[in-house]
């Protein structure tokens, strides 16, 4: 029940999030610049695995299913329909899964939401300069580094569904049960990270790696947008992006 309980919590509070920002329509814009320019920056922060054969699936889905910009509402309904099934029907492995997923989006809608309020205080501002300044007015510097934990701790957490004895088999035969229980979507995110993480660690230690690479990179950005003088740190998000100087 407690995982009942906390994804209920989760998802209750990201509907009143989602109801804030839709009831304005300036902050609705707003917060819809602050999810693109982050997908930006993570595509540019990760153009090498990217265009690398090896980790292309595994960052394509790190920056579709928990960097991107997408609506995630129909996840969220499912999520509140069911918290209390979700126990019965899904495996435990899987249930601290969508726990873990359920906290990440509560954390990250939080997040967003306030970097867009600052956003639109900034409106003559730079694109990037706005950014960096709607970063350090938010603050927050703990829950940023408990993001990027959660978000590697899922990578981690999908790592171990894959060597779980017989769970590839067990969420197949799910498919139809998770589809009549209005699991669909949260299906197909466990359906596609256990293959593209199944498929990236055949590759010796690509899945620690991957990983690793994504703590240092966004541990570093992080760093950097708390720390660094505004000049420097435009600069680089600015290279990161692909834009001149």
């Amino acid at each position: 029940m407690e995982a009942t309980k906390i994804i209920r919590d989760a998802v209750i509070h990201v509907a009143l999030l989602r109801q804030a920002v839709t009831s304005n329509p300036e902050l609705t814009r707003a917060v819809g610049d602050i999810k693109h320019f982050q997908a930006r920056r993570f595509a540019g922060t990760y153009f090498d695995l990217l265009h690398s054969e090896h980790y292309k699936p595994a960052t394509l889905f790190f920056l579709e299913e928990l960097y991107s910009e997408k609506d995630y509402s129909e996840r969220d309904s499912q999520f509140a329909r069911i918290a209390a099934a979700l126990e019965r029907i899904f495996p435990q492995q899987v249930v601290q899964t969508a726990v873990s997923l359920a906290q990440l989006h509560h954390l990250t809608e939080e997040l967003d939401l306030a970097m867009a309020q600052s956003w639109m205080t900034n409106s003559d501002t730079p694109e990037v300069a706005r950014y960096v300044r709607a970063w350090r007015a938010v603050g927050r510097h703990s829950d940023r580094c408990a993001q990027l934990g959660a978000v590697v701790n899922i990578g981690h957490e999908l790592e171990r569904l894959t060597k779980a004895r017989g769970l590839h088999t067990t969420l197949k035969m799910m498919r139809g049960p998770a589809k009549i229980a209005g699991l669909g979507s949260l299906q197909r995110f466990l359906e596609s990270g256990f293959d593209t993480f199944a498929a990236m660690g055949r590759g010796g230690n690509g899945t620690g790696h991957f990983l690793a690479t994504i703590l240092a990179r966004e541990s570093r950005l992080i760093d950097l947008l708390f720390e660094a003088n505004a000049v420097a740190c435009e600069t680089e998000i600015m290279q990161i992006l692909g834009q001149p100087r």
